[in-house]
C-alpha cells in the first residue's frame, strides 16, 4: 500500500494526493468549529456593572464550556466595590470568578468604573470625603466626579498603580479598560452633566493607565471621541493609538438601523496592529427595542475587523437564540490560521536536506497578533518525539486578511535536516536516530517548536499538533 493511501485511511477528513516515489501532498479540511486562541474570542460579562449581571446564575463549577469560542471572562465593577477604604482592597471580588476560567486555560479582562447610573457612589465615598470635587446628578441620585479634579486624579492613580502591581503582565489577563472616565467608564458625560472636558483631561486618564500598565493591553471606549460622532480620526483616539491603547465599541445594536453603530471607521486605525473589542447592547434591551439583528451581528465583526465580541446578557439565552450566527462569527472573528496544503518527500535520509512546501491562509478578519511559526514534528509509533523542525523565516502575524472566501494564500518553502550526525575526533559519539516510518504533525507556535495556536483541524495530539500523514526516515 502506498503512503498516500495509508495516510488517507488514518485521516478521513483530509484530501490526499500522493505522487509515487516523490512527494506526498495533503490538503487539510477546516472542521468549521470555534477556536480558542490568544488575543481573540468571546468575552462573557460575568459582572456588568451590577454584580448580579450576568454570572450570578452560574454555579461555581459552571464555566460555560458549551459556549463555542468563549475565551475570556469580563469583570466590570464600580471602584467603590474594590477599594473599600483607601489602600484596602477587595480583590476577591475579581479573583474568585477569574480563577474559575483561568483553571480552564481561559483569560480575564477588567474595567473599574468611577460613575454608575444605579448607585450614588461608584467612586468610593472616602474619595469625596478626602476633598474630591464632583456633581450631584439626577436629583442627587448619583454623584459624578469632576474628572480633572486633582484629588480625584491622585486617588485614581493610586488605585491604578495598585491594580497594575497585581495584574500588569499577568499572562492570564487579556486586556484592561481605561475605565475611570465617564458614565459606566465609557468615556462620555452625554447622559449626565454634559461637560465637554478638554482633550488634555482625557489624555491624562489614558496616561494614568499607561504609566502603570506597561505590559498588558489597554483599551478605551469609542465614546471618548463622542458617543454618536461618525468619523475616521479623532484627536483622542489618535492619542490612544500613539500610546499603544486599543479600541472597544460600547456598544453596537443599541438603536435600530440605520444607527446600529457609529464607529466602524474609527476602528480602521487600530485593527491592523491592535485587537479591537466589540460589545453589543444588553441582549434583552436590544431585542425589546427592535435593534437586534443576526445579519448586523456578523456584519459588525466584518466592519470593525473585531477580535473580541461580548456576551452581554444571560449567556445561554444569547447562545440559544443566536447559535447559527455565533457559529458564523466564530469562523471569522479574530484570526483563523489555515494550512491549505503541505507537500513533503515520502522518504528522507538522516543528515540530508529536504524541502517542505506549505501554503497558509488567515481566514479571519484580523491579523494573528501574537504571531507564530510553523513547526514539523516527527513521532515514532509510541508517540515519542523524534524530531522537531521549525520554520523561522515566516511569522503567521504577517498573513494578510481578506473578504470571506477571498483570503490571500502565502506559500512557504522550508528546508530541513533530520538527524544530523555528530562525531568527535575519536569517532565515539553519534546521535541515535529512530529510523523507519514516522508520523508527521504540523503546529504553529514558538520558535522552539512549542505549539501555541489552535488550528481548525481534527487529529490533534492533545497539544495543538495536527497529524497530516507519515514519512519514512532512512
Amino acid at each position: 500500500m502506498g503512503l498516500g493511501a495509508a495516510a488517507l485511511a488514518v485521516l478521513p477528513r483530509l484530501n490526499v494526493e500522493a505522487e509515487e516515489n516523490t512527494n506526498v501532498v495533503f490538503e487539510p479540511k477546516d472542521h468549521g468549529r470555534a477556536l480558542v486562541n490568544p488575543s481573540m474570542g468571546w468575552t462573557m460579562h460575568y459582572y456588568s456593572n451590577i454584580i448580579s449581571n450576568y454570572g450570578s446564575k452560574l454555579e461555581p463549577s459552571d464555566t460555560l464550556d458549551d459556549f463555542p469560542g468563549l475565551s475570556t471572562v469580563y469583570l466590570r465593577v464600580p471602584w467603590s466595590f474594590i477599594e473599600l477604604e483607601e489602600g484596602r482592597f477587595n480583590w476577591e471580588l475579581l479573583d474568585t470568578p477569574a480563577q474559575r476560567w483561568i483553571q480552564k486555560g481561559k483569560k480575564v479582562a477588567f474595567r473599574i468604573t468611577a460613575q454608575e447610573s444605579w448607585m450614588r457612589y461608584a467612586t468610593p465615598e472616602w474619595v469625596v470625603k478626602a476633598g474630591a470635587q464632583g456633581y450631584d446628578v439626577m436629583q442627587n441620585h448619583y454623584w459624578e466626579p469632576k474628572y480633572d479634579d486633582p484629588v480625584f486624579l491622585e486617588k485614581v492613580e493610586n488605585f491604578v498603580a495598585a491594580m497594575a502591581r497585581r495584574y500588569d503582565g499577568n499572562p492570564n489577563v487579556a486586556f484592561v479598560d481605561v475605565g475611570h472616565y465617564g458614565m459606566w467608564g465609557e468615556g462620555h458625560t452625554v447622559s449626565t452633566t454634559k461637560i465637554d472636558y478638554p482633550l488634555e483631561v482625557l489624555q491624562e486618564h489614558i496616561n494614568i493607565y499607561t504609566r502603570h500598565f506597561k505590559h498588558t493591553l489597554l483599551c478605551i471606549s469609542d465614546d471618548f471621541a463622542g458617543h454618536d460622532k461618525p468619523g475616521k480620526r479623532f484627536p483622542i483616539t489618535d492619542y490612544a493609538f500613539s500610546k499603544g491603547v486599543s479600541l472597544r465599541d460600547d456598544s453596537i445594536m443599541v438603536q435600530p438601523p440605520p444607527n446600529s453603530w457609529y464607529h466602524a471607521e474609527m476602528a480602521q486605525l487600530f485593527w491592523p496592529t491592535l485587537p479591537v473589542v466589540l460589545e453589543h447592547e444588553h441582549y434583552h434591551s436590544s431585542v425589546e427595542r427592535g435593534a437586534w439583528s443576526h445579519e448586523l451581528f456578523l456584519k459588525a465583526v466584518e466592519d470593525y475587523h473585531a477580535s473580541y465580541m461580548s456576551i452581554h446578557g444571560w449567556p445561554r439565552m444569547v447562545l440559544e437564540a443566536n447559535r447559527e450566527v455565533i457559529d458564523k462569527i466564530n469562523r471569522r472573528m479574530g484570526y483563523r490560521i489555515r494550512l491549505r496544503k503541505i507537500e513533503y518527500p515520502k522518504q528522507i535520509k538522516g543528515g540530508q536536506l529536504f524541502t517542505v512546501r506549505t501554503k497558509w491562509q488567515n481566514a479571519g478578519v484580523a491579523p494573528c497578533y501574537p504571531g507564530g511559526f510553523f513547526a514539523l514534528t516527527l513521532k515514532d509509533e509510541k508517540g515519542g518525539i523524534v524530531s522537531v523542525l521549525t520554520e523561522e523565516g515566516f511569522d503567521m502575524k504577517n498573513l494578510p486578511v481578506g473578504k470571506p472566501e477571498e483570503e490571500p494564500i502565502k506559500e512557504v518553502i522550508s528546508t530541513f535536516t533530520v538527524g544530523s550526525i555528530f562525531k568527535d575526533p575519536a569517532n565515539t559519539f553519534q546521535r541515535n536516530l529512530q529510523k523507519g516510518r514516522l508520523s508527521v504533525y504540523v503546529s504553529v507556535g514558538q520558535r522552539d517548536g512549542t505549539p501555541t495556536l489552535e488550528l481548525p483541524y481534527d487529529n490533534d495530539d492533545g497539544h495543538k499538533r495536527y497529524k497530516v500523514g507519515e514519512i519514512e526516515l532512512k
